[in-house]
């Protein structure tokens, strides 16, 4: 099993940008799928963004398609979030996670490792 490692979150200014880093462990996380998921205050913790092992098929939750866009490079087990115009209603803990056997990419149930976190804060 993979390990995962969250890092790139920081305050911004609404309509600004944050590129966001998951960093994993193990050999075989090119094997896995990967998402990203956050959790605002109060909230519970939605989809964002999931793509498959090889790079190719992406997955966006609605409120961030056209804005978020997520890659991987297997050759140095990370992955990664690009927000672009970021909106206050952004603001979120953002958790990558990674899974082996993944179908329903928007369900956080399908994954088997997540990283601890990184604080993303948009202000207005």
């Amino acid at each position: 099993q993979v390990q995962l490692v969250e890092s790139g979150g920081g305050l911004v200014q609404a309509g600004g940008s944050l590129r966001l880093s998951c960093a994993a462990s193990g050999r075989t996380f090119s094997s896995y799928a990967m998402g990203w998921f956050r959790q605002a205050p109060g909230k519970e913790r939605e989809f964002v963004a999931a793509i498959r092992w090889s790079g190719v098929t992406t997955y966006y939750a609605d409120s961030v398609k056209g804005r978020f866009t997520i890659s991987r490079d297997n050759a140095k087990n990370t992955g990664y979030l690009q927000m672009n115009s970021l909106k206050p209603e952004d603001t979120a803990v953002y958790y990558c996670a990674a899974g082996r056997t993944v179908v329903a990419f928007g369900s956080s149930y399908e994954y088997d490792a997540w990283g601890q976190g990184t604080q993303v804060t948009v202000s207005s």
